[in-house]
């Protein structure tokens, strides 16, 4: 059974707490509800955060593309916001997500974190 879209509050005051660089956009971190595990980082506008809290579904903006983007809907494998946050200086923001599919990482991992340095051949934590 697939998961099913629970849209988050949408509070002014928060929302103007998060800090957007000069670009516009603030980095958000993806975690997965179930594993701890850190899926994902990708950037987002304040249009992005709105359409993410407002629809359940992680919203980002692509900078190459100059585009918004909606985690799977080409792949498939979509993310599902459980939980929303933003960091102490309001300048970073954290989903939790619940992940259908194979993963977060285009390259068809299950996270985008799986290359450590130093050779070491360990999956990540969480």
């Amino acid at each position: 059974m697939s998961p099913t879209t629970t849209p988050l509050p949408l509070v002014d005051e928060e929302l103007a707490a998060v800090k957007f660089n000069s670009d516009g956009l603030v980095p958000a971190i993806v975690q997965e509800i179930q594993t701890g595990q850190v899926l994902m980082l990708a950037w987002m506008n304040e249009d992005a955060l709105r359409k993410t809290l407002s629809t359940g579904r992680s919203w980002f903006w692509s900078r190459s593309r100059q585009e918004y983007w909606c985690k799977g809907e080409t792949s498939g494998d979509r993310q599902y916001v459980r939980q929303a946050y933003y960091d102490c200086d309001g300048d970073a923001v954290l989903l939790v997500v619940e992940q259908e599919g194979r993963g977060a990482c285009h390259t068809g991992n299950r996270s985008c974190f799986y290359r450590p340095f130093g050779g070491v051949d360990a999956a990540p934590p969480g």
